[in-house]
């Protein structure tokens, strides 16, 4: 069974294009987005790295870290970069690590199932590993997954508007409507009745009695 929302990311060490990581050592106090991708030097990996390496300003606003992993090696990795920054536009700054012992990748689940074939079956790509995404809390624990076939190009527009749902409501009995984005109305948890949840978080839009909108209260 995969990793559970909640459950505790698991901590690795690993080579990476940044050198020597230990994960949770490496994320301190930063929330952090963990993405897996098949292989070095294919076409959507490359474009959708590319997509990463843009936004890596926007993850830095929201004290967010990104780390790469592919079963390839670092040396791949470096050559590979100048690829993406040159899809890009822009320097992919930010660590790819080095999972040739598919260690990470089988921590994290993944691996695709046609990886539990008997050995006999398999080829090196069923080793590859998925579309993979896991937005990880500051204390460490899985706040969000996302896995997509190999087929298939992430939309990272959507991880940085869940990444931002995440954090608006860390620690909140709130809750964000199907899809939101930040500045819009939020959903009070029924945990609070009226009186309480007027009391934290302003007059209430009362569309049903188990559905209450309130205004997205300010982050520290």
């Amino acid at each position: 069974m995969g990793l559970r929302i909640n459950e505790t990311a698991p901590d690795f060490t690993a080579d990476s294009t940044e050198g020597e990581i230990r994960f949770h050592e490496w994320m301190g106090d930063s929330y952090a987005i963990l993405f897996s991708h098949p292989r070095d030097f294919t076409p959507v990996c490359t474009t959708e790295f590319g997509a990463v390496a843009q936004l890596v300003p926007e993850f830095e606003k929201r004290n967010t870290k990104v780390l790469g992993v592919s079963v390839d090696s670092v040396d791949d990795h470096v050559k590979w970069k100048r690829d993406i920054e040159t899809v890009a536009g822009t320097p992919a700054n930010f660590a790819i690590i080095d999972d040739t012992s598919l260690n990470v990748s089988k921590a994290y689940d993944m691996l695709p199932a046609d990886f539990y074939l008997p050995d006999a079956d398999r080829t090196p790509a069923h080793s590859a590993t998925v579309r993979t995404v896991f937005i990880i809390g500051p204390d460490k624990k899985v706040r969000l997954t996302m896995s997509y076939p190999m087929s298939v190009g992430r939309n990272f527009a959507e991880i940085v508007r869940a990444l931002d749902a995440v954090q608006a409501t860390d620690g909140e009995p709130i809750a964000t409507p199907a899809n939101w984005v930040p500045g819009q109305d939020v959903i009070v948890a029924l945990s609070l009745d009226d009186e309480q949840a007027e009391a934290k978080y302003g007059k209430l839009d009362k569309q049903l009695p188990y559905l209450r909108y309130a205004k997205q209260p300010e982050q520290a």
